[in-house]
């Protein structure tokens, strides 16, 4: 015995067959145990579409009196059955094809893209993955090198690079020294500019500009080798290039890179020298510095001395106006980061450059290759 309900269930409701290609077929429709049963009259065969192969071309209703139906079981195949006592009973047939439980899919659908968005946001919080770090990792070092070159020169234009063969060589010495206790494969290429700004920047490509003001206003060499740590710390989490496509773009990144010279990307290094990393980047180039300069045999004490002065420039700045210091704008706040060099055990170390390396480097801009771009105004 069927365990139909309602008059829809006993009683064949008329129906329209129609499969692509061929004209429709009138027919009967009722309610079987396993599913609908269409019969298109004496002598021709029965079709069955089971329950859990339906779908509905509108969900059903209390108020619904007729419904247009497909099936898994006749892909492409439609049946229109009319009566509102059939589409009732359907519904206890067939729950899911109920307004309700269409509303239900609906809703998890959304909860699982809700769910996910939640997943990939909370992975790349714990994991610090990032799709824009993805992108500049996959960039071939050529492409890297390229951008590093456009935006060192839009950012250096107008002041001269500083070349003094002793001051040069210095400088190398420092740099080789940082370099070996690098991941391998990193290779740096340092430059030093007759700039009176007082700062030091990564681009891409792992190339660092130092500025003669930032040579002029450090105590020591250790000084230099911190700040050249931390901006080395930069260089290897590619945060220059992650920094450049999240500011200007894939587009303008790849113009670059393939040799374009567009008016878009005329501004890209001062764009970089203006961009402020997140307190998560900048505390990660912190103890990657820290990581090198323990490789390498240099105190990290000339970093912690070189924050504690930042930190007495940034409260003498809140409390009498600009000093100047222009690694307060594109630095977050020194005191913490003085506080985690301090936390350092100490460990055999010797001075970054001995007495003489040190003052040739402070010289170095004794000699400068000549600039024909037009100057820009002190920062």
């Amino acid at each position: 015995m069927q365990a139909n309900s309602g008059t829809g269930a006993r009683s064949p409701s008329y129906c329209r067959y129609t499969r692509p290609g061929n004209n429709p077929v009138d027919g009967t429709a009722s309610l079987g145990l396993t599913g609908v049963e269409i019969d298109f009259g004496t002598g021709k065969p029965r079709t069955l579409w089971r329950y859990d192969g339906l779908k509905a071309l509108e969900p059903l209703r209390a108020n619904t009196i007729d419904v247009l139906l497909s099936s898994r079981d006749e892909p492409g195949a439609t049946l229109f059955v009319q009566g509102r006592a059939f589409a009732a009973s359907l519904r206890e047939h067939a729950p899911h094809l109920s307004a309700r439980a269409t509303r239900w899919r609906r809703a998890r659908l959304w909860l699982l893209l809700i769910a996910s968005i939640v997943g990939i946001v909370t992975a790349t919080m714990v994991t610090g993955w990032s799709p824009l770090r993805f992108y500049a990792g996959m960039l071939p070092e050529s492409w890297r090198a390229r951008l590093g070159d456009a935006a060192r020169d839009s950012m250096t234009e107008g002041y001269s690079q500083c070349v003094d063969a002793n001051g040069t060589a210095a400088l190398a010495r420092l740099s080789e020294r940082l370099s070996k206790a690098a991941p391998e494969g990193v290779t740096f290429d340092i430059r030093v500019y007759d700039w009176p700004l007082m700062n030091a920047f990564a681009v891409p490509g792992a190339k660092i500009i130092l500025t003669k003001g930032l040579l002029d206003k450090s105590d020591s060499p250790d000084e230099i080798a911190g700040v050249l740590a931390h901006e080395m710390g930069h260089a290897i989490a590619m945060d220059p290039e992650v920094g450049m496509l999240r500011s200007v773009g894939l587009a303008a990144g790849l113009e670059v890179m393939l040799g374009g010279t567009g008016g878009g990307l005329a501004n890209i290094g001062v764009m970089l020298a203006q961009l402020g990393y997140s307190r998560s980047a900048e505390h990660e180039a912190d103890v990657e510095a820290l990581v090198l300069l323990k490789n390498a045999g240099i105190s990290p004490k000339g970093l912690g001395s070189f924050f504690a002065r930042v930190t007495k420039m940034e409260s003498d700045d809140h409390s009498s106006g600009p000093s100047g210091w222009t690694w307060l704008q594109t630095h977050p706040p020194a005191k913490e980061r003085a506080k985690l060099v301090r936390a350092q055990l100490d460990y055999p170390s010797t001075p970054a450059l001995d007495f003489q390396s040190w003052n040739e480097l402070k010289e170095i801009c004794k000699t400068t290759a000549k600039s024909t771009a037009t100057k820009h105004g002190d920062g």
